[in-house]
């Protein structure tokens, strides 16, 4: 890895990913991506250089032809968002129940007596060994094995994608259930040969950039826990400069969004939220009966970004933020008349470089006009924290008492017992985060960890508005 890349990026994963996406940017924004497009994989893995990654250059720079692709927007057949580079994948073992040395050839043969479909035979050292072919995975013989010889081998990808829209193919790739595929991007940042990607609309971006005269860059409040290599004010001036007219706060949409849901919900006796777009997704795939129950709010982008496009029609409007599904989410016939275009906090590291923008040399620009509650939303917790104060200043005569959903299987948990029984469930409100941590735990973040969450606090408190109500009505004075 390049000296000082280190820093940007948890892995080398996002780093060779980065690499393309600003090699594309750079063509991109010189008007010439069309005729060398297919320079690209040899510019990265120039000749005589020897691999560093796969058996051969050649194959490296294979893989990197569909990164391209991918980077470009990838199938515009396919509508969704995460793509599976086959090329790519066929590293991993094929994953499943396997016998370990542990196993020690032991004369009950439990394992042997409790497969029901007769996968386990024994070699002549009374070792156990399984038939992959007649095998189901449903995990009898490890449960009993008195040595615990028996493992389960995931995939990285099956393992990271909590909704089990993941299965190996025949020939050992990874394929992706679309009907079950919530864009979340845990597999994209999972997998460890990058052999599952995301499009990038970094292209389209930059059409924007070149075209228009007025580009609003919303911002998510997640950026506070990002670029930790230089202040926050100087990753905004770096935005500025890449030709932004305005910057604005997602989080003010998220102020909003406070401010309504928390009166939405004093009209019903139950609602989940509608802040992350995968959530919402999932509830839609899995738990149609409760889709009545999503809040009637868009996401907190979608809302400030109606809010700019009721105000300004002409204007253009970039989403920038660490979230894979809100690709997803603004393609919808619903939000593609609001948001113009989505790039993830990866693929703004590789606008900055594609244009030379060293951000830790340029003068800080404030980024203000959200509460301390509408930043936090970029948090688990955060949502329900900001209704709690929305009920507050609206002194609505009702008890919230939210259950805050942290991560995609806490969501299912909790989904689950709406949709069975509301009884089950100690609470009014289901506040839902595909990703662990919340959006600061999202897959196009350049970094993830613990120290995130202190991070977007300390933004918050940062905020001159130290209401919802007053954030909004620096929006809307008639409220």
């Amino acid at each position: 890895m390049e000296k000082g890349k280190i820093r940007k990026f948890d892995t080398k994963i996002q780093y060779h990913k980065y690499k393309v996406l600003k090699e594309v940017a750079k063509e991109a924004w010189n008007g010439t991506l069309a005729e060398n497009a297919l320079d690209i994989p040899e510019r990265i893995v120039p000749h005589g250089a020897k691999p560093t990654m796969r058996c051969c250059v050649y194959k490296e720079r294979a893989v990197l032809a569909k990164r391209v692709k991918l980077a470009m927007g990838g199938k515009k057949e396919l509508p969704n968002v995460i793509e599976v580079i086959k090329i790519a994948c066929d590293e991993c073992p094929m994953g499943g129940y396997e016998v370990t040395n542990a196993c020690r050839g032991c004369m009950a043969h439990r394992c042997e007596d409790v497969c029901r479909m007769g996968a386990i035979t024994f070699d002549e050292n009374y070792v156990a060994h399984i038939d992959k072919s007649k095998c189901v995975e449903c995990g009898a013989c490890s449960k009993v094995c008195p040595y615990n010889a028996i493992s389960d081998h995931k995939r990285p990808c099956k393992n990271a994608c909590k909704v089990d829209a993941i299965s190996i193919t025949d020939d050992y790739t990874a394929c992706i259930d679309y009907s079950k595929c919530i864009s979340c991007g845990a597999c994209v940042y999972q997998c460890p040969f990058g052999a599952i990607m995301d499009k990038s609309y970094i292209v389209e971006t930059i059409d924007i950039l070149k075209s228009s005269s007025e580009v609003y860059a919303v911002v998510a409040p997640a950026i506070s826990s990002q670029f930790t290599y230089a202040k926050l004010g100087q990753v905004i001036a770096g935005i500025r400069k890449l030709g932004f007219s305005e910057i604005v706060e997602a989080a003010l949409g998220a102020d909003m969004v406070a401010y309504d849901e928390s009166k939405e919900l004093a009209e019903k006796d139950f609602m989940t939220s509608s802040c992350c777009p995968a959530f919402v997704d999932y509830i839609h795939k899995q738990f149609p009966n409760l889709v009545e129950c999503i809040s009637g709010n868009l996401s907190p982008a979608a809302k400030i970004s109606k809010y700019i496009k009721e105000n300004n029609p002409d204007s253009k409007i970039i989403f920038i933020g660490p979230c894979t599904a809100k690709k997803a989410e603004y393609k919808s016939e619903e939000l593609k008349k609001y948001i113009d275009s989505v790039i993830t906090f990866e693929e703004l590291q590789a606008l900055f470089d594609s244009r030379d923008i060293d951000i830790t040399q340029l003068e800080e620009e404030d980024l203000s006009g959200a509460s301390y509650f509408g930043r936090i939303f970029a948090r688990s917790g955060g949502v329900s924290d900001a209704i709690c104060q929305a009920v507050k200043e609206h002194e609505l005569d009702i008890k919230f008492k939210p259950i805050t959903c942290n991560g995609i299987e806490e969501c299912k948990i909790a989904l689950l017992k709406a949709s069975r029984n509301r009884k089950l469930l100690d609470g009014n409100f289901i506040e839902g985060m595909a990703c662990n941590g919340g959006c600061i735990g999202g897959a196009g973040c350049l970094t993830h960890g613990a120290k995130s969450k202190a991070d977007v606090d300390k933004y918050g408190k940062q905020a001159l508005d130290k209401t919802i109500t007053e954030a909004v009505k620096a929006l809307n004075p008639e409220k």
